[in-house]
């Protein structure tokens, strides 16, 4: 086992997102010596709710600020004496990105390289850059699952914004050899997920009584993996991972979209007549799936969740946080943004 990085002060970016502000409870609980600065734009995605509470803890403080802001970002970064940084913060959807792709630019490709200049002229020991399965395109039904040595084949604007961030987070490595990680993972799942994405839409949708939206024949399979289970991933790769690698996370929960969506309806005590199938999106992906066999040798992670407890979780999360959904769904949330 690799030895474990001193680590006390951290930058988390995008930490009012639905995977950052996991993180950032997740870092506060695990170490009570660490001290966690979060830079979040409060974009859309972007919920100071999520981390309620959090922000009375004195070893806490928020930033308000882009990341490809790059005067903002150096000031914070050189002051900062950060002994890593987390990059979640980055635009996500993959139908907005079909939309209109310039956010993705500026936030996934832009912001990117603001923090690697700035993490480099600071002379911050480590940086882990957290993307997405999809920068390795799509799987038929019995191809091998993706590997950290697969080649990147975005499909997406989005995918294609995530792939050209890892590639420059690569050559800060090659080119100034810098101590960076990426850190790639299949689809999440769990508390305080923006409801676009599906599970949270349809949980959501199905507690008001609204029809599910099922793209195509909901035939696309994707590996789930329990937000928690990531956080802890990306925590391993923080503290034990080797420069310049890229180690992939999953929740080896290979399932159908529709099967997701019938287990959702079970659960909410619900039938099947409020599932309404939908045009498939554009250029849709068909299959994602994660070999997590470098992490369990190199780093001893797991996924330790299930999906059948993390999706039963997870319903009970939304089912007893109607407040927050409220907030969420009437954009109420955004009044604490501004």
């Amino acid at each position: 086992m690799p030895s474990t990085k001193t680590i006390k002060r951290i930058l988390v970016t995008g930490g009012c997102g639905f995977i950052g502000a996991n993180f950032v409870r997740h870092e506060l609980d695990l170490d009570p010596a660490l001290e966690i600065t979060n830079l979040d734009a409060l974009t859309y995605a972007g919920n100071l709710d999520n981390l309620e509470g959090i922000d009375l803890n004195p070893r806490y403080r928020f930033m308000k600020g882009d990341v490809a802001d790059r005067p903002f970002v150096t000031e914070l970064i050189a002051e900062g004496r950060f002994d890593a940084i987390v990059h979640f913060a980055a635009e996500s959807h993959v139908d907005r990105s079909i939309n209109d792709a310039t956010p993705f630019l500026r936030t996934n490709l832009l912001g990117t390289q603001c923090l690697l200049d700035a993490a480099r002229a600071a002379g911050v020991p480590r940086y882990v850059q957290v993307s997405t399965d999809e920068v390795y395109g799509t799987l038929g039904p019995d191809d091998p699952a993706f590997s950290e040595t697969t080649p990147l084949a975005p499909n997406s604007p989005y995918a294609a914004s995530k792939a050209g961030a890892d590639l420059l987070v690569r050559a800060a490595y090659h080119t100034f050899g810098m101590d960076v990680i990426v850190t790639r993972c299949s689809n999440n799942y769990g508390p305080y997920q923006f409801p676009e994405k599906l599970i949270p839409l349809f949980i959501t949708n199905v507690m008001a009584d609204i029809p599910v939206p099922v793209y195509g024949d909901g035939r696309q399979v994707r590996d789930w993996i329990y937000v928690l289970d990531h956080c802890k991933g990306v925590d391993a790769a923080l503290r034990l991972g080797k420069p310049g690698e890229v180690y992939n996370f999953g929740g080896k929960s290979e399932r159908f979209n529709i099967d997701v969506t019938r287990a959702i309806l079970a659960l909410c005590g619900k039938t099947e007549s409020l599932i309404k199938y939908v045009t498939d999106r554009l250029g849709h992906d068909r299959r994602y799936a994660i070999n997590c066999a470098k992490v369990e040798a190199e780093l001893g992670w797991r996924p330790t969740v299930t999906f059948e407890e993390g999706l039963k979780a997870t319903v009970r999360w939304y089912q007893d946080n109607s407040r927050w959904v409220e907030r969420v769904r009437s954009g109420a949330y955004r009044e604490r943004a501004n």
